[in-house]
């Protein structure tokens, strides 16, 4: 009998009303291969969760990297409680909104003013249009995941509805590449508005990458926006250009902004910045004071106690014993591991006439059934534990001894439980 009946069950209903069955698409049945997964989480403590048939899980996937403290943190939900007794939005600003951006102020390099969003593609959206304004410029230099709106998922394979003079605006280039972004320079002279992209994701910038497109970019008189809607307050407290000492002018920041709670931010120098007073970048709930409370609390506990110097420990134990389970294992040809000690990501690559997808649904198999909750990434909280760390790599362990046989006897099919994932939009 599947431990998933539960889930299964309510995955059939969310279906009738919700496309997807999921709000958002990484939490989607496209991830989860049927037959072997939860598709339900009831709640969640520190670094675990329960999905509704009553399985707990070490969870390494963290809402996305949305939660960095642990689930249901004990400030946080303080901060939260008390500002529900006196209200959470009003007919005029509540005076937690000057508090948080000055705190923002004071941890981010280039932030001189703050203005509110809810999700990362408010943000990426906001600074972009506050670049186009600045330089009277319409086109964009991209590289990275930059949300679900128009300006840049027309330039994906997720382009459905996005006109085409819209989709034309956008320009991809390569991480570490930096002739591919020169290019684009080269292909539309003075069009480019700005050069928005993640200081990193699966890779380390290379070769003072990052200070290269900083001084390239302002050459041509553009802008550049770091979209730290993950890297902010985890790669450092002040982001991923305090660790890497590039200070663009703008950036976004989301997810661990407020241990999951709802916001985004558009953060910049105030000369850029105060063109929010000309451009329209408004919202309702901008000032929604429960998410601002739990930002607070989030700030406050990263400037008090060790959470980065914590998920930088924690995450570098985890690469190291993966390292090691891949050569213990003779897996190098198929499995490896990249990325930031905070935001690390687990790579399999097709083999032996198997694809990707074959290969890592069989993975998500047996580590879902093992009480892991990961689709690859190791996106550490400061709720982490060493026994958390220790069950993740025993489970590592048992699986990939798995792996090892059901690829090289060519036997995967035998493993699995269930139909293998298809390929899906990449986003990195």
């Amino acid at each position: 009998m599947s431990k998933y009946l539960l889930s299964e069950s309510m995955l059939n209903r969310a279906e009738k009303t919700i496309p997807l069955a999921s709000q958002t698409f990484s939490k989607s049945k496209t991830h989860y291969p049927f037959g072997v997964s939860p598709y339900f989480i009831k709640r969640g403590k520190g670094s675990k969760v329960w999905d509704v048939d009553g399985n707990e899980y070490t969870d390494f996937i963290n809402s996305l990297c949305a939660i960095t403290l642990g689930y249901n943190d004990v400030d946080v939900v303080k901060a939260v409680k008390e500002q529900l007794e006196e209200g959470t939005i009003f007919s005029l600003p509540h005076p937690i909104e000057f508090e948080v951006s000055e705190k923002i102020v004071e941890m981010i390099p280039c932030a001189d003013m703050v203005r509110y969003g809810k999700n990362g593609s408010d943000a990426t959206a906001g600074a972009v249009r506050v670049a186009r304004a600045y330089t009277q410029r319409d086109r964009v230099a991209v590289c990275g995941y930059h949300g679900w709106q128009d300006w840049y998922i027309g330039s994906t394979t997720r382009n459905k509805g996005v006109p085409q003079v819209v989709r034309d605006q956008t320009h991809s280039f390569q991480y570490n590449n930096i002739d591919s972004l020169k290019k684009i320079f080269d292909d539309f002279p003075d069009q480019i508005a700005c050069v928005i992209l993640e200081p990193m994701n699966v890779t380390e910038p290379q070769n003072n990458f990052l200070q290269e497109v900083l001084e390239y970019t302002h050459s041509q008189g553009a802008l550049l926006i770091f979209d730290e809607t993950v890297t902010g307050f985890r790669f450092a407290n002040g982001g991923a250009q305090q660790y890497f000492g590039v200070t663009p002018d703008l950036a976004t920041f989301g997810k661990g902004l407020a241990n999951g709670f709802p916001i985004s931010v558009v953060a910049g120098k105030e000369k850029y910045m105060r063109l929010m007073e000309e451009i329209f970048f408004s919202f309702t709930f901008g000032g929604e004071t429960l998410s601002l409370a739990a930002s607070l609390a989030t700030l406050k506990k990263l400037q008090a106690e060790p959470v980065i110097e914590t998920l930088y420990k924690q995450g570098s134990k985890i690469i190291e014993g993966v390292n090691n389970l891949i050569q213990k294992h003779d897996l190098k040809e198929i499995v490896s591991i990249s990325g930031n000690p905070t935001w690390s990501f687990l790579n399999i690559a097709g083999f032996n006439d198997y694809n990707s997808f074959e290969i890592k649904t069989l993975f998500l198999q047996e580590i879902f059934d093992r009480g892991i909750l990961s689709v690859g990434t190791h996106n550490l909280s400061y709720s982490h534990s060493d026994q958390d760390i220790t069950k993740l790599l025993n489970v590592y362990d048992e699986v990939f001894s798995i792996l090892q046989k059901a690829i090289f006897d060519k036997s995967l099919v035998q493993y699995l439980k269930c139909k293998p994932l298809e390929p899906l939009f990449k986003v990195r």
